[in-house]
């Protein structure tokens, strides 16, 4: 790998959608990637996906001066590819709307033609900025993925797969996927498994949003570093994460 790549990480954006839950911990909606997906296949992750130039080119236009908002803007459409669930937008779309925008969206309609048609518009101060991930291991594709925390809008409907880069979608609690993770029942990467151990600890999204903004989002790259005579995969250790390695042996990256 170059180190053109490595000083030019691919922008991302990943959104974690809290549903609340009376007298319980919050779910969490998850989609489990594709198996031949080159990156985290068969792994349980958050919908999202890369930063596009039209992502860009709607932010300049309808989010201009927040730096975020290229980031924000990927994190909505592709809750809406991925999961088809509209979030971040106003007012929201009827069954037939969304239906309609995901498949246009699946067929590269550009997504500002779509806000526009339908006479939609972004509320993207509905996303909040949670952490900011760019692991560079090497001979992996390098993402700078900011994560996003939001809460689901009501009147949204249950989330569908989209059957091509996922093959399911569904909520559960931070603590049941790590339960899971930990039984061998499903596969996490490394930046995932620590996000859940954070997430885990919080008993709603407006917990989410004050830990979002008591750790602000400092980019996290993890490194490696022997402790006790075992190699390690470690991350800083005043970020808001209450694991901060773990042995490099038993991690997955992507």
């Amino acid at each position: 790998m170059t180190d053109a790549i490595y000083a030019n990480p691919i922008p991302a954006a990943t959104l974690v959608l809290f549903r609340a839950r009376a007298g319980a911990a919050p779910d969490l909606l998850f989609v489990e990637r594709a198996a031949a997906m080159a990156f985290a296949g068969g792994a349980i992750v958050f919908p999202g996906g890369r930063v596009d130039a039209e992502d860009r080119a709607l932010a300049m236009r309808d989010l201009r001066g927040d730096a975020d908002g290229p980031a924000r803007i990927a994190a909505i459409r592709e809750m809406i590819e991925e999961a088809g669930i509209a979030v971040g937008i106003v007012p929201l779309p009827d069954p037939i709307q969304l239906s309609a925008i995901r498949a246009a969206l699946h067929h590269g309609a550009p997504f500002a033609e779509l806000l526009d048609v339908h006479g939609l518009r972004l509320a993207a101060d509905a996303l909040v900025p949670f952490a900011r991930w760019c692991p560079r291991h090497a001979n992996m594709r390098i993402f700078d993925t900011m994560f996003f925390v939001a809460a689901l809008p009501e009147g949204a409907p249950e989330p569908v797969v989209d059957a091509t880069e996922n093959a399911r979608v569904f909520w559960a609690t931070a603590q049941q996927v790590l339960d899971d993770a930990d039984a061998g029942r499903v596969a996490i990467i490394f930046p995932t498994r620590r996000n859940l151990e954070r997430l885990a600890r919080l008993d709603g999204f407006d917990a989410a949003v004050v830990d979002a903004l008591r750790h602000g989002t400092p980019m996290i790259t993890p490194w490696t570093e022997v402790r006790d005579g075992v190699e390690h995969l470690c991350i800083p250790d005043d970020t808001g994460y209450p694991v901060t390695s773990e042995p490099l042996g038993g991690v997955r990256r992507a």
